[in-house]
């Protein structure tokens, strides 16, 4: 039989240089500003880019280097959004609380968005590339509406924007479309009444391959204190998954490291919850697991020890959209040490951030076109 073999991605962004914004600081502020800013911010994605090359990985990101924040990045851009008018307000179901822009009026494009970030990063690297943005819902519960009045009006008008702005990247090199939506793990009725009808009208259309990240959150107290309440087996997924396997979106991205699937659905383990032969079953969760290779980027780009595999809490920690410490030397070496223990192939298939390698097959090859559910 022939081997299928995968391409490795990883979930999106990685931990920002120092000299550019602040380290373990959501929505950190940049400490370069006019031409400096922005040639800080290209160095740091030229950073992030050989950063992957060399770790092996075959479908690479910006990084997401330009950005201060995974939704604003976009939103900054988006015409009826006043940032004049800040509100605060519970997001992810009030789980924690931030000051959020306020939408004021029908929102459109001022232009192409992210445009000349995927010029740049597309002119520096030979490889496969992906490009991240925000999903609907995620985007919606993290502003203030005071004009649609409808969580699922404003999610649909919010996936046409990003569809517009998804056509225009894949036009100009992005190989790959990514819609992060840590949202799908909070407000499960509402992904199926419209999240997966917002997320196939964003994606409508596109022949680069497609795919979603759902995660629980950054690694903030908030976030880590909801994760105590999931219990030991977090079952959102059984309802997405199916949801999603119906849907346009080519992938899913979830997060493995710090997460606790049902144990039927864990990788390498068998139906019934047997991991196999020549594998431990840890009762105590992540900090009784043994020693893996398994580890994130920045734990390997910053020398952790791999028996550090316990969650960590610091603001800006989850997601993999840390604006970490300064890139370090050795992530090659080191990557390539960890390959020679455990397989070239599996090693590059392990290494992401937060655990969010991602498999996506060698032929990148564009989807048959599906109904629109919102036409149908």
């Amino acid at each position: 039989m022939a081997v299928v073999m995968l391409k490795t991605t990883i979930a999106g962004s990685l931990p920002k240089p120092a000299w550019l914004a602040a380290p373990q600081t959501l929505w950190a502020p940049w400490r370069l500003e006019g031409g400096a800013l922005q040639e800080g911010k290209r160095d740091a994605v030229v950073l992030a880019l050989r950063e992957q090359e060399e770790a092996g990985i075959d479908i690479v990101t910006d990084g997401e280097q330009t950005r201060r924040h995974f939704v604003w990045g976009f939103v900054e851009q988006v015409e009826g959004i006043d940032f004049s008018k800040m509100v605060t307000i519970g997001i992810r179901a009030d789980r924690y609380k931030a000051d959020v822009p306020t939408v004021v009026a029908p929102v459109r494009r001022r232009g192409p968005i992210h445009s000349e970030e995927v010029r740049f990063a597309r002119a520096h690297t030979t490889r496969l590339l992906k490009f991240t943005m925000p999903g609907p819902m995620t985007i919606v519960d993290t502003i203030h509406d005071a004009h649609y009045r409808s969580r699922a009006d404003l999610g649909m008008a919010f996936a046409r924007l990003l569809n517009e702005e998804a056509r225009e990247l894949e036009a100009l090199g992005v190989d790959m479309i990514q819609l992060d939506e840590p949202a799908f793990n909070v407000y499960m009725d509402e992904v199926r009444d419209w999240g997966i009808a917002a997320l196939d009208r964003a994606v409508e259309g596109l022949c680069c391959r497609t795919a979603v990240h759902i995660c629980y959150g950054y690694g903030i107290k908030a976030n880590t204190d909801w994760k105590q309440t999931l219990g030991g087996e977090w079952r959102q997924y059984e309802r997405t998954f199916p949801l999603l396997a119906a849907s346009r979106i080519g992938g899913v991205s979830p997060p493995r490291r710090q997460g606790h699937p049902p144990r039927r659905h864990r990788r390498g383990e068998r139906p019934g919850g047997d991991p196999g032969p020549g594998r431990d079953r840890h009762p105590g969760g992540d900090a009784a697991r043994a020693p893996r290779a398994d580890l994130p980027l920045h734990q390997l780009r910053d020398g952790a020890a791999l028996a550090r595999s316990g969650p960590r809490e610091a603001a800006g920690a989850g997601r993999g959209r840390r604006a970490g410490p300064p890139r370090a030397h050795g992530l090659a070496a080191q990557g390539r040490a960890v390959a020679a223990r455990i397989g070239g192939a599996q090693a590059r298939a392990t290494l992401g951030v937060d655990g969010d390698a991602v498999g996506v097959p060698r032929q990148l090859a564009p989807r048959p076109p599906a109904v629109d559910p919102v036409a149908a």
